[in-house]
Formats: structure tokens, sequence, C-alpha cells
């Protein structure tokens, strides 16, 4: 399983409309609060994020700016407000760290429902003014809806869908185009990617990001997957494209490099050399399927 895609299904979403109930699970003894401070989790001296329940959970939840249901009786409290060291001592934590570092150490049910909550404090955290007319929101729905009361808005968590795809040349030979982006190293190329537009299929938006980036032309485009990416707020969906002619003229602009790649190459890149994208990527993901190592 993708990471971050194994969050539990349980989300409550048709019991944390109402307040009251919502109260009698920030009540309960055996409720957990996962605290964060502005977008990692706080973790304990054995290197574990923090899960509090009992006093010391109820002491970060009165601190918090921000407080969101995540399942029946499982909350994440933003601590985003205070000092790094104020929110360490509150939760009784050690340090605070970087989700995508934990990675290769956490159980997936738990990097999943970390990341949830990372994705869904940080959309609080940046619409607390409505962008129709200015307005303060307030929180609803256990988080999971901000109010304005000056124009009755109603706004609910972006979500900001993208495409990846792995191009495969229509050649004989497999070769897929991997890409050097504006920014990275000299060795640095990865699949391409783009955000879809505004009246556009997840098809189309991959067709028109090749197309505009690396100047080649796509015949047929299958899906594959896709992969929450709350970072900060991403849904990375994954094709994979048959490009109909091998002639790559890259942007300048997005790309500044674009070339086919053999699969003993792109194995030789993920086992001894640079990689060839995040390891925790749907993309990293695609190529090493691609390459039979997945």
């Amino acid at each position: 399983m993708l990471a971050y895609s194994a969050t539990p299904g349980d989300r409550a979403a048709s019991l944390r409309t109402d307040p009251a109930w919502v109260d009698s699970q920030l009540g309960r003894a055996d409720t957990r609060v996962l605290p964060m401070w502005r977008d990692r989790p706080l973790m304990s001296a054995a290197g574990t994020p923090r899960t509090l329940t009992g006093p010391l959970a109820k002491a970060v939840l009165a601190a918090a700016s921000q407080t969101v249901l995540l399942s029946t009786a499982v909350f994440a409290a933003d601590l985003s407000d205070v000092t790094e060291e104020e929110a360490l001592r509150l939760a009784g934590a050690e340090e605070s760290a970087d989700l995508r570092g934990l990675v290769n150490s956490l159980p997936g049910t738990e990097l999943a429902t970390l990341a949830y909550a990372r994705g869904l404090l940080f959309w609080n955290r940046n619409a607390r003014f409505c962008g129709s007319c200015g307005g303060a929101t307030e929180t609803a729905h256990a988080g999971h809806l901000r109010l304005c009361p000056a124009c009755d808005r109603l706004h609910f968590p972006r979500i900001e869908p993208a495409v990846i795809a792995l191009v495969e040349s229509p050649d004989p030979q497999p070769r897929c185009l991997l890409a050097r982006h504006q920014g990275a190293g000299p060795d640095g190329f990865a699949l391409l990617a783009g955000f879809v537009e505004i009246g556009e299929s997840l098809e189309g938006a991959v067709r028109r990001e090749i197309r505009e980036e690396a100047g080649v032309t796509l015949g047929e485009v299958t899906y594959r997957g896709s992969q929450g990416w709350p970072f900060p707020a991403g849904l990375m969906i994954g094709f994979v494209a048959q490009a109909t002619d091998e002639q790559v003229t890259v942007d300048g602009s997005e790309l500044v490099e674009a070339r086919w790649f053999t699969r003993a190459e792109v194995v030789e890149r993920i086992v001894n050399g640079p990689g060839s994208g995040p390891p925790d990527s749907i993309g990293g993901w695609l190529l090493r399927s691609w390459a039979g190592l997945d």
C-alpha cells in the first residue's frame, strides 16, 4: 500500500456534525489526542509519536488553537500558536519531527493517521479568513468545516489534485521518460507531474502537462492509482502513458532536461544511484513497478 493511504475508514462523518456528540467524545476517559506543532508530530524520548490520554490530553486540548476529529475518540491538537519549547512541555515530548522522515519507522495506519491530522490542521490554520468577504471564519463539524458568519459562506477542506505520469517510449525496447526540473541537481531526474486545471479531465491534464513541459505527444493514458499527499493539501493521481514518438523538447521553464531511460538504467538508478523520485511517493512506486522492483 502506498504511504499515507492506510487511514482507518471510520471518520465519523455522520456524527461529527453533532456538537453534543463531539463534546461527548472529547469528554471520554479513553479519548486519544495526537499533538502537533506547525505540521510536525511531537515525539517521545523513545522516538515514537506521542499519543495522549487522561489529564495530559486535557491540558493539550485546552492549549490548542485548533482541535480536529480524526475518528471516534481520536483527535489531533494544533499547538502551533505557542513556541516549540512550550508545545514539547505541554505534550511531554522530546522533539518534533518531519512526518516524511518517519515513513520507514511507523506502521502504515499510524503514518496515514498523522498525515490526515497534518493536512486537516494545516487547512484550518490557513483558512481563518473568508476568501469571499475577508471576515474571520469559525470552526465547525469538529474541524472539517469553517463558517463565515459575515456572509454565510461554508468553507470545506481544500484538496489540490495533481497528475503524475510514467511515459513509455513507442520504441520496442522499453524506455521511459524522466526529466530534471528547475532547481534539481545535475542527476535529479524524476517523473513528470502537474496540477489539474479547471475544466480539465485527469487524462487531459496528463496530456497537457507532458506536451507543455517536454513537447511529447501521448496516445493511450491509463490510470494506475492515487495517493493522498497532505504536503500540504495534494491528491496525487498516477498514470502510465504511451508516447507517439520520441521527440523531446523541454520548455526551459519547468524543465531543464528530459530524456529516455532504459529499464536497466532505471534499475541502476534506484538500486545503486540517486534514485528517481521520493521513495514515499506514488511517483517512486510507478517507477519501481515499471522497473520490476515493486
